[in-house]
């Protein structure tokens, strides 16, 4: 089994809080990519598999999106094309133009996403729910803060299982949109998907509250917890790498020689 299941989830929270931070200090496209890399060979690492990042093709357009805009209305003063209309086009003459520093500048925003993309699951498919409820209230933050916390995380594949089967329903139904549809026909077809998923949403939450007020959930101020989480040699040591892992990457990226 990889070191990091065995890890304290106290451990695993500061490492989301490091490296994410370390993701949005890296302005460099070639810093971001190796940081990208990196976190490639950590997921492989802990043995969590890629095909759970779904929408592949959706994510592509969103990250194709934003390069376009930054190119197009991001900051820089080196010009791939300026003007991007020429003078003797009527209306928009003159107007616009596409940056050399924008477009790098998409592509690092590209790479911050999908290296948080990558990173994400290697801690949410390693970490139970129970181990990160009780790894933040050993952090002092208050159990029904913490439960509320990991709850949210718990409904991220609820609502996604529940629009799987909505989705199939509709297509049941013969409704294609969500397959064949054009955008336009899929923004008219969010309201099948909207409207009950919500309902379900709030039909669950209710159905937990009332669990939840027949055990007396916080009634008292402490809680039990069954297992209590423990810092080993590994988890010091584990910090102390990870410490050290965004140093050189901040200290790469402002060094001034690179």
């Amino acid at each position: 089994m990889p070191l990091i299941y065995k890890l304290d989830p106290r451990t695993k929270l500061l490492f989301i809080l490091f490296l994410t931070t370390l993701v949005f200090f890296i302005n460099k496209l070639f810093i971001a990519v190796c940081l990208m890399l990196s976190f490639i060979i950590i997921r492989f690492a802990a043995k969590v598999p890629f095909h759970t990042i779904k929408h592949i093709k959706s994510l592509s357009l969103f990250a194709v999106f934003i390069i376009i805009m930054q190119t197009v209305f991001g900051p820089g003063e080196n010009y791939i094309i300026n003007p991007l209309f020429p003078c003797s086009f009527p209306v928009f003459g003159g107007m616009g133009s596409l940056k050399w520093d924008g477009f790098l500048l998409g592509l690092v925003i590209t790479c911050r996403l999908s290296s948080l993309l990558i990173l994400f699951p290697v801690f949410t498919q390693t970490t139970s729910p129970h181990s990160l409820a009780a790894g933040l209230h050993a952090l002092g933050i208050n159990y029904r803060t913490a439960f509320v916390i990991t709850y949210s995380f718990n409904l991220i594949p609820h609502f996604r299982e529940e629009a799987l089967i909505i989705m199939d329903a509709q297509k049941l139904r013969n409704m294609r949109s969500f397959d064949k549809g054009f955008i336009f026909a899929k923004l008219k077809a969010l309201s099948s998907l909207v409207l009950p998923l919500v309902l379900g949403a709030m039909r669950k939450a209710q159905n937990s509250s009332v669990a939840m007020d027949s055990r007396a959930f916080g009634l008292y101020k402490t809680r039990t917890i069954l297992d209590k989480p423990e810092m080993k040699h590994y988890d010091y040591f584990s910090i102390f790498l990870c410490v050290v892992f965004c140093a050189c990457f901040l200290f790469w990226n402002y060094s001034k020689g690179f």
